[in-house]
């Protein structure tokens, strides 16, 4: 009798285990990071803690971000850290580790942006030097062999929005479109720059694709999806070639990072009043979290299956040791069903830890890369 309870117990906790591994191992693992700010302080502490414990927990001290996510996507600063994280060496292999990564924009923060001073004194606001960008992602985006990667040059599939000034819509760069012709494959380090052009910071930037065929004068992407999270899940429900298991939210697995609030209470005036640079804040901020609320929605019956790290009240500061530190100290908040957010007994460095577990307990991604199809397609009716 005692040997048949025994056997029981053991058969129950390997068919839980099964089933575990099994519930876990058919989803699809999102990685999405917001814009916001010029070193995304947050996103940076959180890319670190991440890899940091996929390592401690996989045993394998290479191992990378782009090994277990299969779709990374970006705006902003964060479109940056994305690319430099599924950038392909040339042999499978991102170009950066995240600890390379987030050392890199640090050490080269003031030549991302270094302010034009002419242009200062002429427009009588501050701007950022573009040139001075171009040449440091020029410089990110080159492997050894002096190739200039393209959108298509990636270890995983990358998604990139930015808002193009000539259709006067919102357009979205990912490796899906680049695969498929020339027509929408441009290069890495113009995706980048094109994501990055905030008004009255930087002039919108024109690119063109590969083949000439299709052109953007882009502003930044964080103007209409700062926290590209959501159309990163709309693109893997209906990118069935990439993705061809998925049918439903059930089948993600999605992390999502934000890079703290552009908007904090003392840009409000004591009469309650906003200025014009806080609404703008305010909407921008508005948009992240909406993003964030409806997802949550989304995945009310598991919220396990959405994971959001957000910060407050470290603005855009530099991304030092301290800092990023008390990023993950801070006690992680989650969006309620009708608006507002509770505080988490967890913290945002925990919530990472047990993200991971799951991460590493469905084994590294098996997407393969994606075909490059050189069918011809024809230009945009708006004339891109």
């Amino acid at each position: 009798m005692e040997l048949s309870k025994v056997t029981l117990e053991i058969f129950t906790k390997l068919e839980q285990k099964w089933l575990s591994h099994c519930e876990t191992a058919k989803k699809i693992r999102i990685l999405s990071i917001d814009g916001g700010g010029n070193t995304g302080i947050v996103a940076g502490a959180a890319l670190i803690h991440l890899e940091d414990q996929i390592r401690l927990k996989t045993g394998d001290p290479h191992a990378q971000i782009a090994d277990f996510f299969d779709m990374v996507a970006g705006t902003g600063i964060g479109a940056v850290l994305a690319a430099m994280l599924s950038a392909d060496d040339g042999t499978g292999h991102p170009l950066f580790t995240a600890r390379e990564a987030i050392k890199f924009i640090t050490q080269n923060n003031s030549e991302l942006f270094k302010v034009n001073k002419l242009a200062g004194v002429l427009h009588r606001r501050k701007r950022f030097s573009g040139k001075s960008m171009d040449k440091v992602l020029k410089e990110m985006f080159k492997r050894e062999d002096g190739t200039v990667l393209t959108l298509k040059d990636t270890c995983k599939p990358l998604l990139v929005p930015c808002f193009d000034l000539k259709s006067s819509a919102p357009f979205v760069f990912s490796r899906a479109d680049a695969s498929e012709s020339p027509s929408f494959n441009f290069e890495l380090w113009k995706v980048c720059r094109a994501t990055s052009a905030t008004p009255s910071l930087f002039k919108p930037f024109p690119l063109t694709s590969i083949d000439g065929k299709t052109s953007c004068s882009a502003l930044d992407g964080g103007l209409v999806m700062n926290n590209p999270t959501a159309a990163a899940v709309t693109h893997v429900l209906h990118n069935k070639r990439d993705f061809p298991s998925v049918n439903g939210m059930e089948d993600l697995l999605v992390f999502s990072l934000g890079n703290g609030p552009l908007c904090g209470r003392s840009k409000v005036r004591n009469n309650s009043e906003c200025s014009t640079s806080s609404v703008v804040d305010i909407v921008l901020d508005g948009v992240s979290e909406t993003v964030d609320q409806m997802l949550g929605n989304a995945f009310c019956w598991n919220r396990s299956n959405y994971v959001r790290i957000q910060a407050n009240g470290l603005g855009s500061e530099r991304m030092v040791g301290p800092r990023m530190e008390e990023v993950l100290k801070d006690r992680g908040v989650e969006s309620l069903p009708f608006g507002g957010k509770r505080l988490l007994t967890e913290t945002n460095g925990q919530r990472i830890e047990c993200f991971v577990q799951r991460l590493v307990a469905s084994g590294k991604t098996s997407i393969p890369p994606s075909p490059c199809k050189e069918s011809a397609v024809s230009p945009l009716t708006n004339g891109r």
